[in-house]
């Protein structure tokens, strides 16, 4: 049996990060992926998909990405179920991440879209990169 799943979408809101009593660190966003083809009215339909990523993971798309930011999740569907303040039975379906890529080209080094603290020197950052087309390999 496999159970695998790869998204590409921009994030619809920025990600709720919040830290478990044991700290444990959790990110929660949603991702809006397109569809491959448009509806009648030739509009392009999108997917809303709920994902989660957990330590160091979590702790990354918490300061790194926010609302609008392209990225990339590899993952697993995890579907589940609680009980609401009314009782009743609520369905879950949720994508637990085992990747995230950050897929955005980003023009200012100090970009903080997601986390509560500025990111100072952002290991993610290339802006300032010099290199020559030259000594590319392709």
């Amino acid at each position: 049996m496999i159970n695998r799943v790869n998204l590409v979408g921009r994030l619809t809101k920025d990600v709720n990060f919040t830290t478990t009593q044991s700290g444990i660190s959790i990110a929660r966003f949603s991702l809006a992926v397109n569809r491959p083809f448009k509806n009648k009215q030739g509009e392009q339909e999108a997917d809303f998909i709920n994902c989660i990523a957990f330590r160091k993971l979590a702790e990354n798309v918490g300061h790194f990405i926010g609302k609008g930011s392209l990225v990339g999740v590899d993952g697993r569907i995890q579907s589940g179920s609680y009980e609401n303040k009314e009782g009743q039975r609520i369905f879950t379906t949720e994508v637990v991440c085992d990747n995230v890529a950050f897929l955005d080209s980003k023009k200012d080094g100090n970009r903080n879209t997601g986390g509560s603290q500025p990111v100072e020197n952002n290991p993610f950052d290339n802006a300032g990169a010099d290199v020559d087309p030259e000594n590319l390999p392709f």
